[in-house]
């Protein structure tokens, strides 16, 4: 059983929008910080967004601030992404990720090699 399985990635037009979802197994998200990330062909995988286990911390990228939202259902134990004015740009495989023993509640990083679980990502497309 993986630990964590993103989904909703697909086609889009620039100015559309998509929404993730990652959903996490194991232990309640209260425990985990988790991150996504987006990695463009050719290019390195880069950080777009993190939550702190407590749920109070969020960051972003500052390609996608004001943009992109994250946001989490604990009874669901799901992250999401919502990603809004999508450009191309956007474009790439978008990887969930957990880190299982963060060093706060209110640990949030988007440094990728932060995180120790990784899901096998989703693919989003930004063209007209």
């Amino acid at each position: 059983q993986r630990l964590v399985v993103e989904s909703g990635g697909g086609l889009a037009q620039p100015g559309g929008s998509l929404t993730l979802s990652c959903e996490v197994g194991g232990f309640s998200l209260d425990y985990y910080a988790v991150g996504w990330f987006r990695q463009a062909p050719g290019s390195e995988r880069e950080g777009v967004s993190c939550m702190s286990s407590s749920g109070r911390k969020t960051d972003y990228s500052d390609s996608v601030k004001g943009r992109f939202t994250i946001s989490r259902d604990v009874d669901k134990n799901t992250v999401y992404l919502q990603m809004n004015s999508l450009q191309p740009g956007d474009t790439g495989v978008y990887y969930c990720a957990v880190i299982t023993k963060p060093r706060s509640r209110e640990m949030c990083v988007i440094v990728p090699a932060t995180y120790d679980r990784w899901g096998q990502g989703t693919q989003v497309t930004v063209s007209s």
